[in-house]
């Protein structure tokens, strides 16, 4: 019935046990393993705030990525919610949404992610297409060990046989995704170093923009209310954070003509200069 050993039977009893709920077995013809019968799970175990913290949680999760293990998850966790507390979980649960679902973009992104989760779950290995910086692109054969979602986009973390070693790979970056036959022995791994504020902001220097004032929404998405200075009725001065990469200047050039660069001069000549290699695209 349960396509598992006697042996593997014996150790989840064991691990409900110690857990603290007490398994009784009963010997001869109708026997076997059961709950105690005066045993009643103390629902009270869970605060209203606890409760309402699972649910947001599993309920944001099951957003994208789906399985009947999250469905059964949050079946269960209700069905610890008493009668009189039930309306004021609903509306601490309601209280914040996270969505994970993007508004529009790569339309692989959901399904990557059941594969993925499918190929962990099962040591399987992924194979795909990559494109890496600079437009490079390769086939890939992964080991995959863990999925991350860091600053809204999706990664997997996994050992490389391309590269010999552990890479983070961006799904909005793969393409072909396949999930192979062949099974694989998990390794020791540590987990990717997903944090680099104390990088970045070493590497961080400030440039003076100017920007009309239909663009500061856009702009607060890099910098906050105290690195800007009116100038004039439509247009702020800002200290815009800033770092001398491709990453960066395309930011600036994408805020189009409601921004100019002040200085540092060299930053300004370099904007000057990739306007100029656009408009000769256009040129004829």
């Amino acid at each position: 019935m349960f396509e598992v050993s006697p042996r593997t039977i014996y150790r989840d009893i064991d691990a409900i046990n110690l857990a603290g709920i007490p398994i009784r077995s009963i010997s001869g013809v109708g026997g076997g393993f059961e709950i105690m019968p005066e045993y009643k799970i103390d629902k009270k175990v869970f605060s209203t705030a606890d409760l309402s913290a699972i649910l947001m949680g599993l309920s944001s999760l099951s957003n994208m990525v789906r399985g009947d293990e999250l469905v059964n998850a949050l079946a269960k966790v209700k069905s610890f919610i008493p009668a009189e507390k039930a309306k004021d979980i609903e509306i601490k649960t309601n209280q914040i949404c996270i969505d994970l679902s993007p508004w529009i973009g790569n339309q692989n992104i959901q399904p990557y992610l059941e594969t993925i989760k499918a190929a962990l779950q099962n040591c399987r290995l992924l194979s795909f297409e990559y494109i890496a910086h600079h437009g490079n692109k390769a086939v890939r054969t992964v080991e995959p060990y863990q999925l991350v979602l860091k600053s809204s986009h999706w990664y997997f973390y996994g050992y490389c046989y391309h590269r010999n070693d552990y890479r983070l790979f961006r799904l909005s970056r793969m393409s072909h995704l396949q999930m192979r036959q062949e099974t694989f022995m998990p390794r020791n791994y540590e987990k990717p170093i997903l944090d680099f504020e104390e990088i970045l902001t070493a590497m961080q220097t400030e440039v003076k923009i100017r920007i009309h004032k239909s663009i500061l929404d856009r702009a607060l998405e890099y910098c906050t209310y105290d690195h800007l200075t009116p100038d004039g009725d439509e247009h702020y001065l800002v200290n815009f954070p800033f770092i001398e990469n491709e990453y960066y200047y395309d930011i600036l050039l994408g805020f189009g003509d409601k921004c100019e660069c002040i200085e540092p001069l060299y930053i300004r000549e370099e904007i000057k200069r990739r306007i100029c290699h656009i408009a000769a695209i256009y040129g004829d």
